[in-house]
């Protein structure tokens, strides 16, 4: 893993191959490795950074008073694009969808195409079952550590306020382990958690920042999961009816971590995305 300082602390990522960059962004209390399903299976040519963003399971935590709530994550996903030096990116939203908000706050100057899996969009903040679950524990004293050891459990980890609406398939407990200990180990990464999870969360902002990708013009691909209860599937068609460049595709079998489901449909259509020439505009 690598190390770059931005205004809010030090980011982790990993980074692999050359070429025009493809940033894989990630979840609420997840990382990086939720890609290494699909990352060995997209194409050469690329760069690939994964960065570990301060949602939870990040292992260095952030500066003391940093701005964690929604528009300061999405600051923070801009200015890991600057202290990279990362030009005509392709950027990958799945799960959290904040970073769709780059172009409503102006900040999308570095992104030249997008793909957008089952994300949050429009007034879906925090998001179904899962969502609404995570808000309570982030309410309740000592809620987040409680939420973090069931999701430690196999069986409890399958109840849909945890991960049973997020994957068809089970989460292996390498991975939920991997995910919840920074949690529940480091009181400040629960502070960092909290500062997000207790910020504001106004509907009609969220839904007005969403619809300014109007105004990307750059291509982008919906990879929607029609099987998910959690991410509406208008979403995703609104998305891409919206998106001037935008097209639709789907992941059959899979719910909103379809890169854990079906891993290699996912890889094949990003693939497809990232090699097919660019629309003309």
């Amino acid at each position: 893993m690598r190390n770059v300082a931005l205004p809010a602390g030090v980011i982790e990522y990993d980074e692999t191959g050359s070429g025009p960059p493809v940033v894989l962004l990630h979840g609420l209390l997840m990382d990086h490795t939720l890609w290494d399903r699909v990352l060995p299976l997209l194409p050469q040519g690329f760069t690939y950074v994964r960065p570990v963003l301060p949602l939870g399971a990040h292992r260095l935590p952030m500066n003391p008073g940093a701005d964690l709530t929604l528009r300061g994550q999405v600051r923070l996903v801009a200015d890991f694009l600057d202290a990279l030096d990362l030009d005509g990116v392709t950027l990958v939203h799945t799960d959290w969808g904040g970073a769709l908000f780059l172009t409503a706050h102006g900040m999308d100057r570095r992104i030249a195409r997008q793909v957008i899996l089952p994300c949050e969009a429009f007034g879906n903040f925090p998001p179904g079952l899962p969502g609404k679950m995570v808000t309570l524990a982030a309410h309740v004293p000592g809620g987040l550590r409680l939420a973090a050891r069931q999701l430690r459990i196999g069986p409890l980890r399958r109840l849909p306020m945890l991960l049973g609406q997020m994957t068809r398939r089970p989460v292996p407990d390498a991975l939920a382990h991997r995910w919840t200990e920074p949690l529940l180990n480091d009181p400040r990464i629960r502070r960092d958690l909290l500062a997000y999870c207790r910020g504001p969360f106004d509907k009609k902002e969220l839904v007005r920042d969403t619809e300014a990708l109007r105004r990307f013009t750059g291509d982008a691909l919906v990879l929607w999961s029609p099987d998910n209860r959690v991410m509406p599937l208008e979403h995703g068609r609104r998305l891409a009816e919206l998106l001037p460049a935008g097209r639709y595709a789907e992941v059959p079998g899979a719910y909103v971590l379809s890169m854990l489901d079906e891993p290699e449909t996912v890889a094949r259509e990003i693939g497809r995305f990232l090699t097919s020439p660019s629309s003309a505009r």
